[in-house]
C-alpha cells in the first residue's frame, strides 16, 4: 500500500462515526445531517429498513439499493440463535454473509429477550432466559457476552444491551429498568473495542421525563458514545403520551452533535413528526410485515388489498407515487389478485412499495429541512388522508 492509499485511510477512518449537521430548520427542531460508516455515508433524517435474520423478508439487496436504502439493520437475538455468530464471523462478517455492502445496524436483542416475558429472569450481572420461538434451551447474557456477539457480526453499527420496559409499567418497574440499563451500558462500552464499529447508548425511561433525563446523564457520564438510541417508545402507549416526553427529550436534552435514533417507530406520520422534533434515524418491520397481510401506505391513507373494491380498479398503489411498482404498470386489481391468492410476489411488490414509500418520505423531509421549510412540509403532510394513519 502506497503512502497515499495509508493517509487516505487513515484520514477515512478519523472520520468513521463522526455526525455532521448540514441544515437546521428554522421552524421547528428537524435538522438534516450525514453519519460517516466505514460502508458508506447515511443521510439523515433517515428510515432504516429491518432485515431481523440478516435478510429483509422479501427484498434482496439489489432492490433495497434500487429503492434507495441507505442503512439497514439485523437482529443480535435471532442471528446469535441462527446460523450463530460464530458463522457469520466464518463467512466474512454480516456484510459479506448478506451480500449487502452498505451501511447496517444490529440492535441488541434486548427487546426480543424481553419479549419472553415470564421465560426471563434478570439480575445486576445480566439476563437469563428461555428461548422459546427456537428450541427452548436456557441462554444467558452479559453485556461482554452481547458485546462479543455485536463484534463477531461485524455491523457498522452496534446498540448497548438495555431493558426495554412495556406500557404500562410501574414507575418503580421502569425505574428499575434505567438502573440496569445504565450498569449495562457502562460494561458495554468497556467490553466494546472494535474500531470499525460504534456502540450506541440507549435512553430509557419509559415515559418519566426524570427518569430519561437520568438515563441520559448516566450515558453521557459513562462513556464518549457516538450516538444514542431512544428506546422504550411504541411499546403500547398511544402517540400523544409518547410524544409528551419525546419531544421534549430531542430537542432539549440529546446532544446536539451526536445522531439521535428512535428505536422501533415507522409509521409514516410518527416518522414527519419524530423528524420535526429532532430525531435523525427510525427503524420498523411495519412497512414489510403490512405487506405480508396485504396492506400499501399510501396518500389515501393504508390500503387494504384484500377488499373487494380493488377488483377492478386499474389505478397503482398511489398514483404520486414513484417507486418501481407505481410506476411499473402493477395496477392495484392486479395486486388485489395476488393478494387474495395468497401469491409471494404480492407481499414482494407491497413489501417494494411500503419500503420505498418511508425512505421516499424522508428523502423529501430532508429537502424541506435543507430548503429551511419543514413546518410547511410538516402542515402539508397533516392535512393527508394518510395522516390519519397512526
Amino acid at each position: 500500500m502506497s503512502d497515499d492509499q495509508t493517509a487516505t485511510q487513515g484520514g477515512d477512518e478519523a472520520r468513521w462515526f463522526t455526525y455532521d449537521i448540514v441544515a437546521e430548520d428554522p421552524g421547528t427542531h428537524a435538522r438534516a445531517g450525514v453519519l460517516h460508516t466505514p460502508h458508506g455515508d447515511v443521510p439523515t433524517p433517515i428510515f432504516m429498513p429491518v432485515g431481523t435474520k440478516g435478510t429483509v423478508k422479501g427484498l434482496l439487496p439489489p432492490t433495497l439499493r434500487e429503492l434507495g436504502t441507505k442503512i439497514l439493520l439485523a437482529n443480535t437475538y435471532h442471528l446469535s440463535m441462527r446460523p450463530g455468530e460464530a458463522l457469520v464471523e466464518e463467512m466474512g462478517g454480516l456484510h459479506e454473509f448478506m451480500q449487502w455492502h452498505g451501511p447496517i445496524l444490529t440492535d441488541s436483542g434486548g427487546f426480543q429477550v424481553f419479549s419472553h416475558g415470564e421465560f426471563t429472569k434478570l439480575t445486576d450481572d445480566g439476563v437469563t432466559f428461555r428461548a422459546v420461538d427456537y428450541d427452548g434451551t436456557y441462554v444467558s447474557w452479559t453485556p461482554e457476552d452481547n458485546m462479543r456477539i455485536a463484534q463477531s457480526l461485524g455491523a457498522d453499527i452496534c446498540m448497548q444491551l438495555d431493558q426495554c420496559p412495556g406500557y404500562p409499567a410501574s414507575r418503580s418497574f421502569v425505574e428499575r429498568a434505567v438502573e440496569l440499563s445504565s450498569m449495562w451500558a457502562e460494561r458495554c462500552y468497556r467490553a466494546h473495542d472494535r474500531r470499525d464499529q460504534a456502540l450506541f447508548g440507549i435512553v430509557q425511561g419509559g415515559m418519566h421525563m426524570d427518569l430519561r433525563l437520568r438515563s441520559l446523564r448516566h450515558l453521557e457520564e459513562c462513556g464518549d458514545f457516538p450516538g444514542y438510541g431512544i428506546g422504550g417508545y411504541s411499546v403500547g402507549e398511544d402517540h400523544q403520551t409518547m410524544f409528551e416526553t419525546l419531544a421534549p427529550l430531542a430537542s432539549e436534552y440529546m446532544p446536539r452533535e451526536k445522531p439521535r435514533y428512535l428505536m422501533g417507530v415507522g409509521n409514516p406520520t410518527t416518522l414527519v413528526h419524530g423528524v420535526e422534533c429532532g430525531i435523525d434515524m427510525f427503524d420498523c418491520v411495519l412497512p414489510t410485515r403490512t405487506a405480508r397481510m396485504g396492506s400499501a401506505f399510501s396518500s389515501e391513507g393504508r390500503l387494504n388489498l384484500k377488499n373487494a373494491r380493488f377488483t377492478h380498479d386499474h389505478d397503482p398503489l398511489d398514483p404520486g407515487c414513484t417507486c418501481p411498482v407505481c410506476t411499473g404498470g402493477y395496477t392495484r386489481a392486479y395486486i388485489h389478485h395476488l393478494v387474495r391468492q395468497r401469491e409471494m410476489a404480492g407481499s414482494i411488490l407491497l413489501s417494494m412499495h411500503n419500503v420505498y414509500y418511508l425512505l421516499d418520505l424522508m428523502r423529501r423531509a430532508r429537502e424541506a429541512i435543507v430548503r429551511g421549510e419543514y413546518a410547511s412540509f410538516v402542515g402539508e403532510w397533516d392535512s393527508l388522508p394518510a395522516a390519519r394513519d397512526w
